[in-house]
């Protein structure tokens, strides 16, 4: 039943990113959160090219993606999954969730290790906070992901099915939950006690260290409130809260395709790493 779709995966993911990455730009126009501080066009191209520049070398890199791997795990009956016989639903089911949970501790690990803070703090660089953000990552930071990755998906043994709903999930939510929009807050109060709202993972994209040390999750929000990670909302507000990194305000370094590069290896880590949550304020330390 599952080989049609899986023998389309290419079609279905692109197409799923450039659907919803659609939306939620024509929603940003016409119903914005937050007026950008940086100009759309400068930023766009920048973060745009790297989207295509990550694709290129994933491709080039893994030309097995993780639904390949799912396969081969299968063929060889490896992972958790397969020492239970499970009705296939469940296993599916239990594939999406428990990958998601290992995306949450992946996202909390590169907060906690200052190595690995100097790769993610490219994406938390980006002076605004709009549907783009949500596939700003540096290229360095992607290739560990993948290998993240593919190791949990050995360990688990999810059925390829899982892999396939859980990567266009995460594409998608990665793309909703970036994006400048603005919804009803009534529908974000329901919404975020499901999955991750624009609102809520916006607070982890503030400037303060204790909030950007918030609300880690991608896809659903339970993994925030039950690990006790979750922060409701942001100090100063949704359209008063500056967005980016204390020390990395120059839209020429954070948002120009070589700055973002170079990112990584510029300045020191200090107050922005996870295990200094409870420490000095941004304003008063560096990235």
């Amino acid at each position: 039943m599952n080989e049609p779709l899986l023998a389309h995966e290419p079609v279905i993911r692109l197409s799923a990113f450039f659907g919803v990455f659609a939306v939620m730009a024509l929603w940003e126009v016409l119903a914005p959160r937050r007026a950008p501080s940086v100009a759309k066009r400068f930023r766009w191209t920048s973060n745009l090219a790297l989207v295509f520049l990550n694709t290129l070398l994933l491709r080039v890199l893994f030309p097995t993606a993780a639904v390949g791997l799912a396969l081969q795990v299968a063929q060889h009956d490896w992972g958790l999954l397969n020492r239970f016989n499970l009705p296939e639903i469940l296993r599916v089911l239990v594939g999406v969730v428990t990958l998601d949970l290992a995306i949450y501790l992946q996202h909390v690990m590169f907060h906690a290790v200052p190595a690995l803070w100097r790769l993610h703090r490219m994406h938390h660089a980006d002076l605004d906070f709009d549907v783009t953000t949500g596939a700003r990552f540096h290229p360095i930071e992607l290739i560990l992901s993948m290998l993240i990755k593919f190791s949990a998906i050995a360990a688990l043994g999810p059925p390829a099915i899982a892999v396939l709903i859980f990567e266009v999930l995460l594409n998608a939510t990665a793309m909703f939950n970036h994006s400048n929009v603005r919804m009803p807050l009534a529908l974000d109060r329901v919404l975020r006690w499901f999955i991750v709202t624009p609102d809520m993972h916006r607070v982890h994209h503030s400037i303060e260290p204790n909030e950007t040390n918030s609300n880690f999750g991608f896809n659903l929000s339970l993994w925030d409130r039950l690990l006790g990670t979750y922060k409701s909302q942001p100090a100063a507000g949704h359209a008063a809260m500056t967005i980016g990194i204390a020390g990395y305000r120059d839209p020429h370094q954070v948002n120009r395709l070589d700055g973002m590069l170079l990112l990584p290896f510029v300045g020191a880590v200090t107050d922005y790493v996870i295990n200094r949550r409870h420490g000095r304020s941004a304003t008063k330390g560096s990235a």
